[in-house]
């Protein structure tokens, strides 16, 4: 819980909250999210499919995403590496909470 709180409070170093926190977790969560989708789809159980598809990795491209954001306001180097990080993360985040 409380490197959840640093991401979210933006205390992490950027390149961990980017590479650790919005990429690798973002990927690991939203794929798995939709692999149980999927297979609650295939049971006949919707609502539990949206609850696992959406309930659990939204909040988590949230927290991620704001995470890196305020990390990145925090970064010490070249501001465009902090742009592109908030560019990547957003959008990134938003392709995975819709698909």
């Amino acid at each position: 819980m409380r490197r959840l709180n640093a991401l979210w409070l933006g205390h992490l170093p950027l390149e961990v909250a980017f590479w650790n926190w919005a990429v690798i977790g973002g990927l690991a969560v939203n794929i798995s999210t939709s692999l149980g989708f999927l297979v609650l789809v295939m049971q006949g159980q919707p609502i539990a499919a949206l609850v696992v598809g959406y309930g659990l990795s939204v909040p988590y491209n949230i927290v991620a995403a704001v995470g890196v954001w305020r990390s990145a306001g925090r970064f010490s180097g070249p501001r465009h590496w902090a742009g592109l990080a908030r560019l990547v993360t957003t959008f990134g985040m938003v392709i995975l909470s819709v698909t």
